[in-house]
This record gives structure tokens, C-alpha cells and sequence, in this order.
């Protein structure tokens, strides 16, 4: 009996081991945890984990995408910085190894660095001073992030997508846990969404704002619909013709004309700025591929554009903005450009189905224009003949046809949460309670629609740009919220804003630096058992401030 006793404690024991290195059922198999689940791949979310991790937590970042980092390793090199001195914590860090990495003689592969020059935006590229650069490759900060991730042994379980009709478990106002489509289920004491679009936020039934906002909601003068207010550059100077056949109305709008009146200035809508793809492209020509011809390809989408230049229009290569190896980091420019205007509407609450069409569309949108602008006869000679030296960087997304991973969501779902930041905050009209970091880009918003103006002419309708006179401090209330709500979530992408204030706070060293700071109020939850919206505010600000976040300039 002894013996048989034995074997058993043997066999169990056995067991155990076998269960701790394999599951023992498929529920085991498919069920996380951790003390801080992380829903996105963006750079805010690798900031969090590695906040997270450094404060002595476990996490698990759970990353729609393959591939981390978001926009900043998406195309968006030539980076909105403001005012740098307002970058602190992890993502300096980031711009730091960014500058490591390009001390590097080996990193200049299709140029010499003394060929490069150090034009930034608003800065210089390559400071030697602070140690930072600010303009680079995406696989470079794709790199960058990915070392972030193996130096923190930080897990991250790639392509899993959030359960958004069932999916979420919610008791007593807190996240339980949530699943993905793969059938994984993810369990912890705090949750992070730092996705573009909100969907763990949304989910949790957290209150949230798609569209802009009447200029009376929040006091604002900014906000909801600009007819006629041009701040950029972005719009039709001169008077172009909208229908198919000029000066025929009967024949129809052309491609992308919205046939809607335009609203009263400052009304609210549903209509959000638009996206684009900011793609790398090369004049190398050992490093570029000519510029595809999509399937679906018609230049009759491309006439207003035509038309513009039959006007005298010539700054079509003005924000093909360099960075390092004689690629770019290419944005939006002019009326009509790389921005797929009036095409975005549905994509914060669509489903995965539609959300990806509607990039497929932005994807066919502005490859067919580049291939309009080097290839059709429509097109002036001088930028034809330009155009011809250009093409996609061919060491670049090479998974993925040498196209941008990532469409530029500008804007998605943002958050009603404790505090509403608005540009009453930017413009530093109000004091900004408990920051928890800073901004200081323009307030930033891209066109939401292209109209027909009352004089029979087409239009653009929704680009401002307002420069606060200072960098503003962003409130802890803005990334967490209603305690009603839930208390165990924090949201540092999709913030709690206006849509004009989110048009400055939408940068993507922000992002980084909110995804830092909602990690430390995360741990600093966990330690004391307590909701995100209970955190002692003055002990979060010294953790911040021990991080070298920037919280106030003094």
C-alpha cells in the first residue's frame, strides 16, 4: 500500500511538471495572464510594456499587428516633434538609439551622411547636442522598437484580433479579461488599449466621440466645420470646375466631390480628417521600384487633378520630405493630393471585414495617383520627367509589396473620459490639472470633405493649423476613464479630447510618452489595489518625474 502510495505521488508529480511544460487541455493552452494586458502594437504600447516590465510587473502585449511600432515605423519618419525639450522618458529614448544608430557609418547605405544635410521639422535632424535624431527609416524605428521588446523580454502575441462583439468579460466595473478571434483569452489586473482605434475602450463600454464636435460643447472656436478658413495651403486657390464635363452640372461630380451642402461654420458632424499611407520612397536608382498600376486603375479619378495643374499648380514635391539613404517619408500636399478625402467616415466603428477594404481603397487611391503623376500624359512635363526618378524603396516593406504597412488613422474614436482636453488646454486658456506629459505641435487637422461652393466651384473643407504660443501640459484625467465606467482600463491613444485639441496631441512621441505614463499609473494601481481613477496623483507625478518624463516647463 506504501509503495502504491508512492507511485502516486510519483505519477502526480509527474503530472504537474508535465502541465507546467505543456498544457494539459486546450483551455489551458489558450488562456493569459499577467498583471498588465497591453491590446495594440503601437509605439505607445511597446513604451507601456516597457515601463511595465522595468516597474516590476508581468505583461503581455496582445498586437493586432505583426510588425510593432504603428506609424513610427509605418512611414512616418520625418517626425511632428514641436518642441523637442517636452520629449522626455522612453520615448527620447527612442529618438536617442534612433541617434545611435545613424552614428553608425554602416547605416549609410545609399548616400554618404555628409550628403544628407540636417533639415528636420521645426528642428534640426540629427542633434549632436541632446544625442537625439528625429528623421529615419521605418526599418530602422521598426528596429529600434523590437530591441525595446527582446532587451525587457517582454512577450508579445502578434495578429490577435479583439473579440469586439463578445469577446470582452466586464464584472463590477473591471475588465476580467477579453478574447481574440483566435480563440486566446487574456487575463489581468489592469488593461491598456493603445490601438488607433479604440476597439478595448469601445468594448468596454467606455463613452467615446467619432466626428467633431460643435464649437459650443466645449467653448471651442476650432472645432467642427472651417468653410472657407484656410490655414495650410491645403485647398483650391484657384477656381476649378467640378463636373465632369466643365460647366455642365447635369453630367455629374467628379471623382471624390461630395454633392452635400457644406454645413454652417463650427457645427458639429460625423466627418473625420482624412488618411493617407506616408510612404518611403527612394531616387535611388538601385533602391526603388517603379510605382505599381493598381487593377482597379482609372485616371478619371485623377482629373481634378489635372485640372489643378492646367492652373499653374506646381508644388506637387514640396512635403516629399527627405530622410536618411535618399528616401522619403511623403505626406499630403495641396487640394488634391495623398489624402483620400470624405472616404474614412465609417472606419472608427466598421467592422475588421469593411476596415480593411477601406485601406485596400486608400492603398488603390494613392497608388493610382502615383502612377497617374508619372505615367499620364495629363500630367506637366517637368514634374512627369521628375516623377520618373522616383519610385517605392525597394529595402522597405519588402513583406508587403515595398507599401506602408500601416494606413495613417489621423483620427478614430476618442475617448469622453475624467477630463476632456480641448483647445481652451492647448491654447493655454485653462491650467491643465495632474499632467502626466506634454504637447506642443499646432493643432492639426487635415481636410474632412470636398465640396461645391456656392459659386458653382469645388473646395476643400476642414485643414487647420493653430500653433499654441507654448507647449501644454496633458491631463491625467484625459487617459483614464469615468470611474463609473471602468477602473481598470487607461487609453493613451485615443484620448479624452476635442477633435481639434486630438489634432495636436495625435503625434506619435506623444503617444509614446502617454503609453510611458498610463504603464506607471497602471503599476502604481496594481501596488496599492486600487482603480486607475484613485491613483495618488502626487506619487504617480514623482514616479514620472524619476522616469525624466516632462510633466510642466517651469
Amino acid at each position: 500500500m506504501k509503495n502504491l502510495f508512492q507511485s502516486g505521488r510519483i505519477l502526480l508529480l509527474f503530472l504537474v511538471v508535465l502541465c507546467s511544460l505543456f498544457s494539459c487541455s486546450s483551455i489551458h493552452k489558450n488562456t493569459y495572464s499577467a498583471d498588465l494586458i497591453i491590446y495594440g502594437g503601437t509605439s505607445a504600447a511597446v513604451t507601456a510594456a516597457v515601463e511595465a516590465v522595468q516597474s516590476g510587473k508581468t505583461v503581455l502585449v496582445v498586437s493586432l499587428d505583426t510588425h510593432l511600432g504603428g506609424l513610427s515605423s509605418g512611414g512616418l519618419g520625418f517626425t511632428d516633434t514641436g518642441d523637442k525639450s517636452t520629449i522626455g522618458g522612453l520615448s527620447r529614448e527612442f529618438y536617442h538609439r534612433v541617434w545611435l544608430h545613424y552614428n553608425d557609418s554602416a547605416a549609410w547605405k545609399w548616400q554618404k551622411h555628409s550628403e544628407f544635410g540636417n533639415k528636420g521639422q521645426g528642428t534640426v535632424a540629427m542633434d549632436g547636442e541632446n544625442r537625439t535624431m528625429w528623421i529615419f527609416e521605418p526599418h530602422v524605428a521598426e528596429q529600434v522598437f523590437e530591441d525595446f521588446i527582446a532587451e525587457n523580454k517582454i512577450t508579445v502575441l502578434r495578429n490577435e484580433w479583439l473579440d469586439r462583439t463578445n469577446g470582452l468579460i466586464k464584472e463590477n466595473g473591471k475588465i476580467v479579461s477579453f478574447k481574440t478571434l483566435s480563440g486566446k483569452t487574456f487575463s489581468g489586473k489592469m488593461f491598456i488599449d493603445a490601438t488607433y482605434e479604440g476597439d478595448l475602450m469601445a468594448a468596454a463600454g467606455v463613452t467615446y466621440h467619432v466626428g467633431r464636435e460643435a464649437c459650443s460643447v466645449y467653448n471651442e472656436t476650432w472645432n467642427g466645420v472651417q468653410a472657407e478658413v484656410f490655414q495650410h495651403g491645403h485647398h483650391f486657390k484657384d477656381k476649378i470646375d467640378p463636373y465632369k464635363i466643365p460647366g455642365k452640372p447635369e453630367s455629374g461630380l467628379l471623382y471624390g466631390i461630395s454633392s452635400e451642402p457644406i454645413a454652417p461654420n463650427c457645427s458639429g458632424d460625423n466627418k473625420i480628417q482624412a488618411y493617407c499611407f506616408r510612404l518611403c520612397m527612394s531616387s535611388n536608382p538601385d533602391n526603388l521600384v517603379p510605382f505599381p498600376k493598381p487593377e482597379n486603375y482609372d485616371p478619371a479619378n485623377y482629373e481634378l487633378l489635372g485640372r489643378v495643374f492646367d492652373a499653374g499648380w506646381r508644388e506637387w514635391f514640396n512635403k516629399f520630405d527627405l530622410i536618411p539613404n535618399r528616401k522619403t517619408d511623403t505626406n499630403n500636399h495641396g487640394p488634391f493630393s495623398s489624402d483620400f478625402i470624405g472616404m474614412n467616415y465609417d472606419y472608427p466603428e466598421a467592422s475588421y471585414e469593411r476596415r480593411k477594404e477601406i485601406i485596400q481603397e486608400h492603398a488603390d487611391y494613392q497608388k493610382g495617383l502615383l502612377y497617374y503623376v508619372a505615367n499620364d500624359p495629363r500630367v506637366p512635363k517637368e514634374i512627369h520627367d521628375e516623377m520618373q526618378k522616383w519610385g517605392l524603396a525597394k529595402d522597405e516593406f519588402q513583406e508587403n509589396g515595398n507599401w506602408s504597412r500601416q494606413l495613417y488613422i489621423r483620427e478614430a474614436r476618442r475617448m469622453i473620459g475624467v477630463y476632456v482636453t480641448t483647445e481652451n488646454d492647448v491654447l493655454a486658456k485653462r491650467e491643465v490639472p495632474q499632467p502626466v506629459g506634454m504637447g506642443s505641435y499646432a493643432m492639426d487637422s487635415h481636410n474632412a470633405q470636398r465640396y461645391v461652393t456656392s459659386e458653382g466651384f469645388v473646395q476643400d473643407e476642414g485643414d487647420i493649423g493653430v500653433s499654441p504660443e507654448a507647449p501644454y501640459s496633458i491631463s491625467y484625467g484625459s487617459i483614464i476613464p469615468k470611474k463609473e465606467e471602468c477602473t481598470n482600463l487607461l487609453v493613451p491613444v485615443c484620448v479624452s479630447s476635442s477633435h481639434i485639441a486630438y489634432g495636436s496631441i495625435r503625434m506619435e512621441p506623444v503617444f509614446m510618452i502617454l503609453g510611458q505614463s498610463a504603464a506607471a499609473a497602471a503599476c502604481n494601481a496594481i501596488d496599492g489595489g486600487i482603480g486607475v481613477q484613485d491613483v495618488d496623483y502626487n506619487v504617480l507625478k514623482e514616479t514620472l518625474k524619476k522616469k525624466n518624463q516632462v510633466l510642466k516647463l517651469q
